[in-house]
């Protein structure tokens, strides 16, 4: 089964994250304008952290959900809150992002708290490889993604009233704190000796801060957005749950990730031929991205691609703590755990010929 088939579409919702529809209808019926019910309720495939529904109504308006998992949950995960607050400062600044028509913090509406947008019609392309389109249309759509993400990059957070969203200084070594303790206290998950190596490499050779505070998603990748259904354009970005004020580089640099992974795991497009897929190389994406946002160049390119590595393969580590805990929230979630050991040692591989 490929990613698209098992992330694609919508299936029964599950017995653990079943709700009273009844209880969400009435408040609905308060925050969205002529909504009628009753509510048709599925539940999308893909997705590892927070479990997602689609609304359907007679009408033939539908709306898209985002609730905390039920269960134990580890602390400051799963912040639906700050979820709903980012995509609608955004998208009053025009950024592509479904509009946001409230956020419940009541547990007894549905269980756990959960916030409400739109549903966005389009297409989402679960591969880097964009298969399918020819290489003119396929480097089109790279090329949104690259204006995208630096369009993200170009507000002033303090402008669009998102100025306490996080702290404006010493990101990637807060983060490098943030993701080693969490994989080092998620008993459950177990050690990883590949990962115990990167904690020590990644404290031992931290850069100096940037200083260049800006939203960043934390997670931006081809299979992340909704792109519109008939042209090379991002229609809107979904799942901001690791959105922050941070260093912009640093978030490029996820999003840049696909380079080096090998085809297979996640979007990768190492070792395939970019000139008959019409795909730019790494570095042609680079100074795109640098042309866009003036910049000369990315510093500390190397290490950062290790730390974006490393934090992925926790996340990785961090989803077998949650199928360990009963917490998981996607049938696929096995899969994407069992990447935890093969991500960290490409990210030690990374280390160990790092320019730094």
């Amino acid at each position: 089964m490929d990613r698209t088939e098992a992330n694609s579409g919508t299936r029964e919702v599950t017995e653990r994250l079943r709700f009273d529809v009844a209880r969400l209808e009435r408040w609905m019926a308060d925050h969205v304008p002529g909504i009628v019910g009753p509510l048709s309720v599925s539940q999308f495939k893909g997705g590892q952290s927070n479990p997602t529904y689609r609304i359907d109504t007679p009408s033939g308006r539908s709306f898209v959900l985002r609730r905390k998992p039920p269960g134990k949950l580890l602390p400051g995960a799963h912040a639906v809150d700050r979820e709903a607050r980012v995509m609608s400062a955004l998208g009053k600044q025009g950024f592509p992002v479904p509009h946001v028509y409230g956020h419940c913090d009541d547990a007894d509406v549905i269980g756990t708290p959960f916030f409400l947008m739109d549903m966005v019609d389009g297409r989402i392309i679960w591969e880097a490889t964009f298969p399918g389109l020819t290489k003119a249309i396929r480097a089109a759509h790279f090329d949104a993604m690259n204006a995208t993400i630096a369009k993200l990059h170009s507000f002033d957070p303090d402008e669009i009233g998102l100025g306490d969203y996080g702290r404006a200084s010493g990101f990637v070594e807060r983060q490098v704190a943030r993701w080693s303790k969490q994989y080092e206290t998620d008993v459950e998950a177990g050690r990883v000796v590949a990962m115990d190596h990167l904690t020590a490499w990644l404290r031992d050779h931290l850069p100096t801060d940037s200083g260049d505070a800006r939203i960043v998603h934390g997670d931006f990748r081809c299979d992340n957005m909704i792109f519109a259904p008939d042209e090379a354009r991002v229609a809107a970005v979904l799942d901001w749950e690791l959105s922050t004020l941070g260093d912009p580089a640093a978030d490029f640099v996820y999003h840049l990730l696909m380079y080096r992974m090998p085809a297979g795991m996640f979007t990768g497009l190492a070792g395939l031929d970019f000139t008959e897929l019409g795909i730019p190389t790494e570095q042609e994406y680079v100074d795109a991205y640098c042309r866009r946002t003036g910049r000369t160049s990315l510093p500390n390119l190397d290490y950062l691609v290790v730390f974006v590595m490393f934090r992925l393969a926790a996340i990785c580590h961090g989803i077998r703590g949650r199928l360990a805990r009963g917490s998981a929230s996607s049938a696929h979630a096995e899969a994407t755990a069992a990447l935890t050991e093969p991500l960290a040692e490409l990210a030690l591989t990374q280390a160990k010929s790092a320019r730094l």
